[in-house]
């Protein structure tokens, strides 16, 4: 029997906390699991899921109004934002509850509240002890909010305040082009609110391929999204209407909205932890790990946002298992060289591996292989005909990545994945039989068209 309350502790119960605290169990080890908030962290509770629920409401809307070009008769369609909010909710719940019960059949002890180290041994949670052996930080983190003079004003939020909303805004100004402000515009303009999106780069969704942002771009522009790059705000003035000032090319702009959403990133949750009592290593606020997960304390793993690595959900999951391995004295390695990333606009987009504009950044050699969504017989009868396939392989057919845009392309994006994880070709692509009719078929016409055999796609110019 151990000296420790327990044999491991994992603290913060998200995507990588409470799965590395199922694993450990798994592996018959005596586990806590200390959360200060909800089971499921900011994925599950005010970030991943509430988003991607309110998105499928605001598709089911916009469907609804389109149901007549498919012969279906619906009558007015509207829609009740108090009963989407429920419907978010409700989701929500769900999967904190099975969360909760997973957690409990496994043998895992849920301790709610605030966990601080003591030292390399010993957490305190609310004035109480508990001792472990092997601990794991995964505390995550939250919306930032840079120094912009007035971002504490009046109906001015983060993504976190946005989603407990019961009420939707009548107009909304985003500061920040990203992956979260992209997929607000979406949901906002969708349910027919004038958006406006404020980006400091050149480009909104900077990294991803220059041919899909421009797709996309037409897309928000059809929807009346505002996009306004390459310009610096400089304050915001709360109110009723928020008025959102920005430098453009020298000049004093304006834009003015009923909300005014700040999505500029986020930032690690590892203040008032109790690192400084351990001399855990950071680098900022980011707390350094080995490839194993280890910080420069042998008992001590982080996982998660708070790493620095990739701030995604599915990430922090893989750290949480690669972790919980070393942590029960397994040797396992986390490897980052095929992470897919997912971006839940309308159509989707999902990319995963080098894209075209890195691959050239980078002198590598590359072909491309792509097919237009238009020609997908599943995407035409779902209405959604907009996009593209893109693979990008060396000349002699290996893998190097790929860029989806169309219906489906976030569940797609998984096959691509393992393909490029196993070092594949795209003959491995285009000899594995699709199903017909599925979208997934764009991509075995865009590893056709790298062959210069697609059947279903015009012949290129020579």
């Amino acid at each position: 029997m151990c000296e420790y309350n327990y044999d491991i502790v994992v603290l913060g119960g998200g995507p990588g906390g409470y799965v590395s605290a199922i694993r450990c169990a798994q592996f018959g080890k005596k586990v806590a699991l200390v959360e200060a908030r909800e089971l499921g962290g900011t994925c599950l509770n005010r970030g991943c899921i509430p988003t991607k629920a309110l998105l499928h409401s605001a598709e089911v809307y916009e469907m609804a109004k389109n149901a007549a070009a498919c012969g279906v008769t619906t009558g007015e369609v509207g829609f009740d934002f108090g009963k989407v909010a429920e419907y978010k909710d409700g989701v929500v719940t769900k999967l904190r509850t099975g969360v909760a019960g997973l957690e409990k059949a496994h043998g895992v002890k849920v301790i709610n509240g605030f966990g601080k180290l003591i030292d390399a041994h010993t957490l305190d949670v609310n004035g109480e002890s508990i001792t472990f052996d092997k601990l794991i930080l995964a505390t995550g983190s939250s919306p930032a909010r840079p120094p912009i003079p007035g971002i504490d004003g009046q109906n001015v939020v983060t993504s976190d305040e946005i989603l407990t909303m019961n009420e939707l805004p009548g107009s909304f100004v985003i500061i920040g082009g990203g992956v979260i402000g992209i997929e607000f515009a979406t949901l906002f303009s969708t349910l027919e609110r004038p958006v406006t999106v404020i980006e400091m780069m050149p480009s909104i969704l900077p990294g991803v391929d220059a041919d899909v942002v421009r797709t996309l771009n037409r897309v928000l522009k059809k929807k009346k999204v505002n996009v306004i790059n390459n310009a610096r705000v400089t304050e915001i003035v709360g109110g009723e209407t928020v008025t959102v000032k920005y430098e453009l090319n020298g000049a004093q702009k304006t834009a003015e909205g009923a909300c005014c959403v700040v999505s500029v990133g986020r930032r690690a949750m590892t203040a008032d932890i109790g690192l400084e009592n351990l001399g855990i290593e950071m680098n900022r606020a980011f707390i350094n790990i080995d490839e194993h997960c280890r910080t420069n304390i042998e008992n001590i793993y982080a996982i998660g946002d708070i790493t620095g690595k990739i701030q995604l959900a599915h990430v922090a999951s893989a750290q949480g298992l690669v972790a919980a391995a070393n942590a029960c004295g397994r040797d396992e390695v986390m490897d980052y060289s095929v992470v897919p990333s997912c971006i839940y606009t309308s159509p989707e987009i999902a990319f995963v591996g080098l894209s075209e504009d890195k691959a050239k950044a980078q002198g590598i050699e590359y072909k491309v292989g792509t097919f237009n969504v238009a020609g997908n017989g599943r995407a035409m009868i779902m209405g959604e005909a907009l996009g593209t396939a893109k693979l990008i392989a060396a000349p002699d057919g290996k893998l190097l990545g790929a860029q989806l845009m169309c219906p489906r392309a976030t569940d797609m994006i998984a096959e691509i994945a393992a393909v490029l994880h196993k070092g594949g070709t795209i003959e491995d692509i285009s000899g594995t039989i699709h199903p017909h009719p599925t979208v997934s078929e764009v991509v075995m016409e865009a590893a056709h068209d790298f062959e210069g055999l697609c059947c279903h796609g015009l012949p290129k110019r020579k």
